[in-house]
């Protein structure tokens, strides 16, 4: 009889820990994705009483606010209209529809009670969002937007010490005020697949000095053509060199050179580098994951990217840029931003801070370093490298007079054959001796534009105005 007794307690224990355990699951664990999910109902009608926090630039521009509607609603504003909507997305619990920092920030923003006490619900029937404090400069911002010009592309800078989004905008925006189903949300800058032409030799330069293979001085014929994979590739214009260093190489941009060096390194060595630097894989940003595409090589017509290492990739044409290789403009500024900060890749983020209504700061986003990628001796070696682009190679249209400018061109050619049609592009950092911004700029379509004329001056106006607003 005691035998059973023990048997049923037993059974009961079992019973009431998977209780607890589930309990954990969907009230701690899994609670933030549960209240994120716009398709659940409760969370619906509770949002729409929620006045939720603000959205805030770092100088304290308000980029999105809450209206009182009738009923005891809230509505979202944007004061900034399609300044910033890639970034901060939109939250219309109305329709069930809520993207960008609004989604991913989406908890803090609504004040929701987190751990064991939202077994019990809210505290607050009036419950009032959390602000969320972003790192994004207006005036660069806009200067991002004039120099743009109404071309379709995009510019991302980062503070490579931290990872913190200083600009983050794509041509053509949208208007976060209006319903996102009249208007294309599309957001360039994490979602797209653009060749990177040249700016990628520095990916293929990391592989080739921290594995040792290689230096800055190292001597590789510069001829051309030459064969890849079976098939003839030529340097621009098919100008030919005799035998060159690395660094004469980067800062012109020899196609020959840097094909040689990609195919010697090996494709082993050219995924783990491009790994470390975050290519085959999402970014880390504090931003939903289906707003983010991962930067890889793709098969002529494939609807999946190759795997790491596969062995039917290019990779002579992928050191250089080419061979089905799509990139978005995000990941090419955490290439320059790796480079800048020793060879530390810091995760990038938007949210600084969070603020609550009583102005207490209840979290600090701290900087995260995402991959050691290089050593920092390798680092040192390429920003001079880059350095040598800027001053006398291909990127001479970047030069920022008194403040020295690492920088990397390129020029990748889409569209039919003898289309002339080019996708330009630049990426850099500055200073080279202490950077405090990291960029990407790209256009998407121009016709016979290279990087150098059309890219690096868009990149040298922006890198101005952040440079200039933190002195």
């Amino acid at each position: 009889m005691s035998n059973q007794i023990v048997k049923l307690f037993g059974m009961f224990v079992i019973l009431f820990a998977l209780l607890i355990a589930w309990t954990t699951r969907w009230t701690v664990i899994d609670s933030k994705s549960l209240r994120n999910n716009p398709l659940n109902d409760r969370t619906l009608v509770q949002e729409l009483r929620i006045k939720r926090g603000r959205i805030l630039a770092d100088d304290g521009t308000r980029l999105a606010v809450s209206r009182p509607q009738a009923g005891g609603t809230w509505t979202r504003f944007y004061p900034t209209g399609n300044l910033f909507a890639q970034a901060i997305g939109y939250s219309l619990p109305r329709t069930s529809q809520v993207a960008g920092l609004e989604l991913s920030r989406g908890e803090e923003l609504r004040g929701l009670q987190t751990g064991l006490s939202s077994i019990f619900g809210q505290l607050s029937r009036n419950r009032v969002g959390d602000d969320v404090y972003t790192s994004l400069d207006p005036k660069a911002q806009r200067v991002a937007v004039q120099a743009l010009g109404g071309q379709i592309g995009s510019v991302v800078a980062l503070d490579p010490q931290t990872g913190a989004v200083k600009v983050m905008y794509a041509n053509p925006s949208y208007d976060d005020n209006r319903n996102p189903n009249r208007q294309s949300t599309y957001d360039r800058s994490t979602q797209s697949g653009y060749p990177p032409g040249s700016t990628f030799k520095v990916v293929t330069a990391t592989a080739a000095i921290d594995s040792g293979r290689y230096t800055p001085n190292s001597m590789v014929s510069g001829r051309s053509p030459i064969t890849v994979s079976g098939v003839p590739l030529s340097n621009d214009n098919n100008q030919t060199f005799g035998s060159i260093d690395l660094t004469t190489a980067l800062t012109y941009s020899v196609n020959t050179v840097w094909a040689q060096v990609a195919e010697a390194v090996g494709r082993g060595t050219m995924t783990k580098y491009m790994k470390r630097f975050g290519f085959y894989a999402k970014p880390p940003l504090d931003y939903p994951p289906n707003e983010l595409n991962a930067s890889a090589p793709w098969p002529p017509g494939g609807r999946h990217p190759y795997p790491p290492a596969s062995p039917n990739e290019d990779i002579g044409r992928i050191g250089i840029g080419q061979g089905g290789l799509l990139v978005t403009p995000l990941q090419m500024a955490m290439v320059a931003s790796a480079v800048a900060d020793n060879g530390k890749l810091m995760a990038p983020h938007f949210a600084t801070r969070v603020v609550n209504q009583d102005g207490q700061t209840v979290e600090t986003i701290k900087p995260r370093v995402y991959h050691q990628v290089m050593k920092a001796s390798t680092a040192q070696a390429i920003a001079q490298m880059m350095k040598r682009v800027v001053d006398e190679g291909t990127g001479t249209p970047a030069q920022l007079g008194g403040v020295s400018f690492a920088g990397k061109t390129g020029t990748a050619s889409i569209g039919v054959q003898g289309s002339n049609l080019t996708q330009p592009w630049f990426i850099g950092f500055a200073p080279v001796e202490n950077p405090k911004v990291a960029i990407a700029v790209t256009i998407e379509r121009t016709q016979g534009g290279f990087g150098g004329t059309v890219a690096a001056p868009i990149a040298k106006q922006v890198v101005q105005t952040l440079l200039s607003e933190g002195q």
